[in-house]
């Protein structure tokens, strides 16, 4: 369980700091990065499924649906603080 927690951390901190980069402005910093980066990832693991979007497998592939997961959750806190 720990490795899986560390493997869910690191995940999301990537997924969170690609989405901030990609979102201009939206960075929440390392711990931010990270928990948007995990919300992403479920919110986009139960999303693309869904729409029929796979990519690869493994650990690309969580990291390609937690920056699209991210992405989205960042676009709409972009919005919702306007």
């Amino acid at each position: 369980m720990g490795l899986s927690l560390l493997v869910w951390l690191i995940v999301g901190a990537l997924a969170g700091w690609i989405a901030g980069k990609l979102v201009h402005g939206a960075g929440f910093g390392l711990i931010g990065n990270i928990a948007i980066g995990i919300v992403g990832a479920a919110i986009a693991g139960s999303l693309l499924p869904l729409l029929g979007i796979a990519a690869g497998g493994g650990f690309l592939r969580a990291v390609f649906h937690a920056v699209i997961g991210a992405v989205i959750l960042l676009v709409l806190a972009g919005l919702i603080r306007r």
